[in-house]
């Protein structure tokens, strides 16, 4: 009993450290991902108009993860704005973990700070996200948790993992898509297939080897990136020409990456607000 115990409270403390965790909404997390993807192609939040951009060959997009809206507090992210105007960047993409508990007040903040940078905002779908049965709130607000957009030469795929799968449906789906897509090819997810140190249970969250296989094998030398958060620190790695970026989380560092598309080039600078 006092080893079962302790291997408890050292989970417990894993996870709130590494995951920035409110314990109880684990347990709380409600939805599976079938139910989500029924939901497909709901857009509430995104304008219609936004799934297929006009940027010419050449143009800029930001990459954040882990913004943890809480308690009204949206930890700077109002601040992006500024920096969004000022690069004239063509859209922003938030990799998921967008609030702490899923709630709708977060949510809405989110939403409201978001309207105020005039691009589109396209959200993924993070495990907190649908803590405390808030899968819900997501759907009324927000809308669809996998959907592609695209602009005048590139497709860009968000997928939906906050179970910790991409499952087989997902997957066929993503398998059809990768199709008909343009010159370039990013996909955005929440949570990371790589960690750069010794993996835990709440560092590789992917970690069905089967799903895992299959994603990269769709992916090889036809994508050009993959970017995800979850993990907190970043971690790039380079498989099959495919580079796959995990991001550290805005809440703590206010780390951003901006991804430039020049015609057939593509290139990233990481920056801090």
């Amino acid at each position: 009993m006092v080893k079962r115990t302790a291997i408890l409270a050292l989970m417990c403390s894993i996870c709130i450290s590494s995951c920035d965790v409110d314990v109880f909404g684990v347990f709380s997390a409600s939805s599976g991902l079938e139910e989500r993807l029924e939901c497909s192609g709901e857009f509430n939040f995104i304008n219609q108009n936004d799934l297929s951009l006009s940027t010419g060959e050449h143009y800029s997009f930001v990459v954040i993860s882990d913004t943890h809206v809480m308690n009204k507090d949206a930890n700077g992210l109002e601040n992006i704005g500024t920096l969004l105007a000022a690069q004239g960047d063509a859209f922003i993409v938030v990799t998921g973990d967008i609030t702490t508990n899923g709630d709708r007040e977060n949510l809405a903040l989110f939403m409201q700070i978001a309207d105020s940078w005039n691009i589109p905002c396209y959200p993924v779908i993070g495990n907190h996200d649908i803590w405390f049965n808030n899968w819900q709130v997501w759907r009324e607000l927000i809308g669809s948790t996998r959907y592609r957009f695209d602009t005048d030469n590139a497709a860009f795929f968000v997928l939906d993992t906050a179970n910790g799968l991409f499952g087989d449906a997902q997957l066929d789906w993503l398998e059809s898509e990768l199709a008909t897509t343009g010159k370039h090819t990013f996909v955005f997810t929440h949570d990371n297939l790589f960690t750069n140190g010794i993996p835990s249970f709440f560092d590789d969250r992917l970690t069905d080897r089967r799903e895992c296989a299959r994603f990269i094998s769709l992916l090889a030398n036809r994508a050009d990136a993959v970017f995800s958060g979850h993990l907190h620190r970043p971690v790039i790695t380079t498989i099959k020409n495919v580079q796959y970026i995990t991001q550290e989380d805005f809440k703590t560092h206010r780390t951003y990456c901006r991804v430039y598309v020049n015609g057939n080039d593509i290139s990233y600078e990481f920056n801090q607000i």
